[in-house]
């Protein structure tokens, strides 16, 4: 007798989505892709808008990095040093503006309104601000390995400023490293070798450049956090002493409304120079 015959398989059909599903689907792939790492590609770092915070009077974050060009802030403008002090009066920590020019080594107002009207500093709105500037170091060669370092300032209130660095100088607007060389040895170093003939005794050593960062309150201006384009060179100075020596500070501004309020700034009267070791400093 053959076996009876087996039934049939039941079909079984897939069970419908519902509309509830298929929002709970495209959620959670929506939750997925956002949580996965960001493109690092360049372009999408350079088309990613970047959001910034005001920093806290109580602590100094950290400023995204970017090309010197980009990082600057955009310009303010103070008819005089009272109304650059009035705007900085709410931002800066309590008792701090006090300080400024007061406090041995520090400048004031005078100073900064100084910087910020020759376009050498920026400041940005937050609290509290930040001020933003490009220098350039340049770094000296002597003999047996040594390197030019400027010991310490006289300034102009009777205090010293002790410096223990490289001759360095604020650069202007719009000037090349190059420039910014040729002026701040001519600036600084000119009572020694002559103003006039800075381009024929002064020769930049090749391949020496480099570029960086340094993110910190500022020592001249106490409770202002700075933000410094380091722009730094090697570089061949003929005339120099082999010892120990100082310099007077030159006359920067003409007879004019910025010489007047320089008057009132706190200036440097004297560099005092050293040779150190090249890699000391």
């Amino acid at each position: 007798m053959s076996p009876p015959p087996h039934p049939p398989k039941p079909t079984i059909s897939p069970p419908s989505q519902s509309f509830s599903d298929i929002i709970f689907t495209a959620f959670s792939i929506f939750i997925l892709f956002s949580s996965s790492p960001k493109p690092t590609s360049v372009f999408f770092q350079r088309f990613t808008p970047t959001i910034s915070f005001p920093l806290n009077p109580r602590r100094f974050l950290s400023i995204p990095s970017m090309s010197a060009t980009n990082r600057l802030p955009k310009k303010h403008n103070f008819p005089n040093p009272q109304a650059l002090s009035d705007w900085l009066s709410p931002r800066l920590p309590d008792e701090s503006l006090s300080l400024w020019g007061v406090k041995a080594g520090t400048k004031n107002v005078h100073n900064l309104w100084l910087e910020v009207s020759e376009g050498e500093t920026c400041l940005a709105d937050s609290i509290p601000p930040v001020r933003t500037l490009e220098v350039v170091i340049v770094r000296i060669l002597g003999g047996d390995n040594r390197v030019l370092v400027e010991s310490h300032q006289e300034l102009s209130d009777g205090s010293v400023r002790y410096r223990s660095r490289p001759l360095s100088e604020k650069m202007k607007p719009g000037e090349s490293v190059d420039l910014a060389v040729f002026r701040a040895v001519r600036e600084e170093l000119g009572s020694i070798i002559g103003g006039e003939n800075v381009g024929e005794v002064v020769k930049i050593v090749p391949n020496s450049y480099s570029k960086k960062v340094e993110e910190r309150v500022s020592v001249s201006y106490p409770g202002l956090p700075a933000c410094y384009v380091l722009h730094t060179v090697d570089a061949l100075v003929d005339g120099l002493p082999e010892g120990e020596f100082c310099t007077e500070e030159g006359e920067e501004y003409e007879d004019s409304d910025e010489k007047k309020i320089a008057d009132g700034a706190v200036s440097c009267k004297r560099h005092y120079w050293k040779w150190m070791d090249y890699d000391s400093v």
